[in-house]
């Protein structure tokens, strides 16, 4: 794939052209399902960045950002598959399948081992590490709600769904995991439920 011009002008009434063609306003929920998955995909390489400013656990911060990356390269595979109508879903070169949906959760596994159990609902805001993916975690569950909406109206891979409801418990995990790698507070929700 080569980019020659950032800009075409096709768009310039507010239209945008899918995969075999087609062209959608760019306010539909199909444009708005892969948007926010790139919105996402966006918050996860700040996390990154910061991540490779770190000072501290070199270690950790390697397998972190390998495992956010290939997140990033996901998205931008699920973003494909969404940008795809289903009548040329036949032409996604790289969907998502179950074995990246496993991946998730087996990190997720290896992480929760070490940490204490919850009492109640985190707080984000206990560092700099955890909070950036727990605002990755609150867009992936944004962008699970457009698709899911999307899911009612178009044909829509059931594995985009259950990528993207493992990413979020994953960005989750991964956010209380840098928090008690970097020693952040994990500030937790004080109202009790009533039962």
């Amino acid at each position: 794939m080569r980019i020659h011009k950032v800009y075409t002008r096709t768009g310039d009434r507010g239209d945008t052209g899918l995969v075999g063609g087609s062209r959608v306003p760019k306010d539909s929920l199909r444009i708005e399902s892969y948007g926010t998955v790139d919105e996402l995909q966006a918050f996860l390489g700040v996390l990154r960045a910061a991540l490779s400013e770190a000072d501290r656990h070199p270690e950790t911060c390697g397998a972190c950002i390998a495992a956010l990356h290939q997140v990033q390269q996901d998205l931008f595979d699920l973003g494909s598959t969404l940008a795809t109508p289903p009548e040329h879903l036949d032409r996604v070169k790289n969907p998502v399948t179950a074995a990246r949906i496993a991946w998730l959760e087996e990190s997720m596994d290896a992480w929760n081992e070490a940490l204490p159990p919850l009492r109640s609902f985190i707080l984000s805001g206990g560092g700099r590490f955890s909070a950036a993916s727990h605002v990755a975690r609150t867009v992936c569950r944004r962008a699970e709600r457009v698709v899911l909406r999307l899911a009612r109206e178009e044909e829509v891979p059931a594995e985009v769904l259950r990528y993207l409801n493992r990413l979020s418990d994953f960005l989750f995990v991964l956010g209380r995991h840098l928090a008690q790698v970097f020693g952040e507070e994990e500030p937790l929700w004080e109202t009790p439920l009533q039962g």
